[in-house]
């Protein structure tokens, strides 16, 4: 069976005044699926989402959502979404239940839906007790909750997350994982752009890696490793320069290890996102310190 586009760029481009920040991206997204789209600061990821959104017209290109042209069939399209920003936008001087209230109104839910809607949701948050809060009292893990739930009141096939766990401490950013499989066992579509790579690799099924404003590479998490080899040495020397080479397996990945002097700290492991990421990036391995030993991962 085909699986539906739910989410299509074709070329998109943004420029500002001689700034190229996007260069002609195309992508797909399929119903029902995580989608990531990881990259460095800068990247492009942050406009990207805002011209996929419909809340920055791009400069050229097409955006399809859910079948509707973002252009030309802006209303339907944007119906069709719901949108959790990296900075979180709620009136920080009312309480959680009037902010979630309000965006309802904005979507022009029946009256008579908001009600069940919202207990819905806020029960899949655990909001419950803070539902008489102001915004305000709030921690950032929370507020990243009642933003999501702003963003589901609508009950939209497609939710588009920027950086969701940016600035929330370890736990927060675990048990907001486990609210965004929640959502999407129930059928929403989820496009989700991060800088936290354990995150694309964790949640999405398919992930896209933006550099430069362009996508230099994409497919599911093990697709992209197994592209670059399976097995990685990754090894520090004396100096403290931290390096990595791949191999397609664990033997090769064992003969090039014999090649290396012996003051180098040396682990032989499957490759990760991470790995991928700073090949197709151009970004350095991060340094650390060498401690003289071989240890072996599997």
């Amino acid at each position: 069976m085909e699986k539906k586009v739910v989410i299509e760029a074709r070329n998109l481009r943004k420029s500002f005044d001689d700034f190229e920040a996007v260069k002609g991206i195309d992508l797909e997204v399929f119903e029902g699926e995580i989608f990531g789209f990881l990259g460095p600061n800068g990247a492009g990821k942050t406009t990207s989402i805002r011209m996929l959104t419909t809340m920055l017209k791009p400069t050229s290109g097409q955006v399809i959502i859910n079948g509707y042209s973002a252009e030309k069939d802006a209303i339907l399209a944007k119906a069709s979404i719901g949108v959790s920003q990296q900075h979180i936008s709620l009136d920080k001087d009312i309480k959680v239940r009037q902010n979630i209230k309000h965006h309802a109104m904005l979507r022009k839910i029946p009256f008579r839906d908001i009600e069940p809607r919202m207990k819905e949701l806020t029960e899949l948050m655990g909001l419950g007790p803070f539902m008489d809060k102001m915004v305000v009292e709030l921690s950032g893990g929370w507020r990243r909750k009642v933003s999501l739930v702003c963003s589901l009141i609508h009950d939209p096939k497609i939710l588009f997350l920027d950086e969701p766990t940016a600035g929330l401490d370890t736990k927060s950013r675990h048990a907001l994982w486990g609210i965004i499989r929640q959502l999407n066992n129930k059928g929403t579509t989820i496009f989700l752009t991060t800088h936290y790579i354990e995150e694309a690799e964790g949640l999405c099924d398919r992930v896209a890696i933006v550099n430069l404003g362009k996508i230099v590479a994409s497919g599911s998490p093990k697709e992209l490793c197994d592209s670059v080899g399976h097995i990685t040495v990754e090894y520090v020397n004396r100096d403290g320069k931290r390096f990595g080479k791949q191999f397609p397996d664990r033997q090769s990945g064992k003969e090039f290890m014999e090649t290396l002097k012996d003051d180098t700290n040396v682990t032989l492991r499957k490759t990760t996102l991470e790995d991928v990421f700073l090949i197709v990036t151009g970004e350095e391995y991060s340094k650390g310190g060498a401690d003289n030993k071989i240890t072996e991962n599997n």
